[in-house]
């Protein structure tokens, strides 16, 4: 089906990727990787942006303003001035984020634990060297805990928090898993197919959780968002202009607005479309994301 839909602003992203509402400030962000920038709309439609000395992949705000970011040498805390400057304080990094790799998608589960996954950056290679890591205040980065990936991505919480999605975006993947969370020690166990995306359009990228259990992704490829119920079944899809979305997001003051993100790179330079940024209202309401730190 298709909606109305809003562009946020007349830019255009290389790599439009990991949008988020901040409850806390009533404001969305979101990032373009290979521009190293962070973008910030504020809930008058005002956008802010900040440039980092590295690319910066998946951001998640914290309790106490700042960002937490996973970028290219490790997970960083992030703090955003007025001025337009930012301030960088690596928190850890993973022994195996090496040449060429960075880290890609990440979120806090619903306890406020951060999590993010590392890829190899040049996806031709298909070298499976992604991992997926778990960062707390009190444990530190944790020890892989999903190895084995080729682009990690998808990662997403049930909105009781006891089930964990993760994906592989890669074309030689494309694969949905679920795990069960166990929301104490923070592990997911359990890993099962929940979708194959080769027997759908488009490839697997970002992805958000709804109020009702569903799990939406960025059919990447497609120009199209689909929504599949808990037991993974496709019961939505909603065409957008971008043939290449990245991830969606639920916010504002409802949490009733998706925005989306997509990607330029590789894209027709004439198209109005490429590397957009968009919100649109699907008719349902998402989950609040749990600021890092609890």
């Amino acid at each position: 089906m298709s909606m109305h839909i809003e562009r946020v602003s007349a830019k255009h992203a290389l790599v439009g990727e990991c949008p988020v509402w901040s409850v806390g400030q009533q404001s969305w962000y979101w990032v373009d990787i290979p521009a190293k920038t962070i973008w910030r709309m504020d809930g008058a439609g005002e956008l802010r942006s900040w440039t980092c000395a590295e690319m910066v992949a998946c951001i998640a705000p914290a309790r106490d303003g700042s960002i937490l970011a996973g970028m290219e040498t490790g997970v960083f805390r992030l703090a955003l001035h007025d001025d337009g400057s930012v301030e960088a304080t690596r928190l850890a990094a993973p022994e195996a984020l090496g040449e060429g790799m960075r880290f890609n998608d990440g979120r806090c589960d619903r306890q406020g634990r951060f999590w993010s996954g590392t890829m190899f950056m040049d996806m031709a290679a298909e070298r499976a060297v992604g991992q997926l890591y778990r960062y707390s205040n009190d444990e530190g980065l944790s020890a892989p805990v999903v190895s084995n990936l080729l682009t990690q991505n998808g990662l997403a919480f049930s909105p009781d928090g006891r089930t964990m999605y993760l994906s592989d975006s890669h074309p030689k993947s494309q694969q949905v898993w679920a795990f069960d969370y166990d929301i104490d020690a923070g592990l997911p166990s359990n890993q099962r197919p929940f979708v194959d995306m080769r027997a759908h359009p488009g490839r697997p990228d970002g992805a958000a959780v709804d109020a009702d259990g569903c799990y939406w992704t960025c059919g990447n490829d497609a120009g199209v968002l689909l929504r599949f119920t808990s037991d993974g079944r496709l019961d939505r899809t909603i065409e957008v202009p971008m043939a290449k979305p990245s991830m969606c997001s639920f916010g504002g003051p409802g949490l009733d607005t998706l925005l989306v993100t997509s990607i330029s790179a590789g894209q027709d330079p004439a198209d109005p479309w490429a590397g957009a940024t968009i919100t649109l209202r699907p008719g349902v309401q998402g989950v609040a994301e749990t600021p890092f730190g609890g």
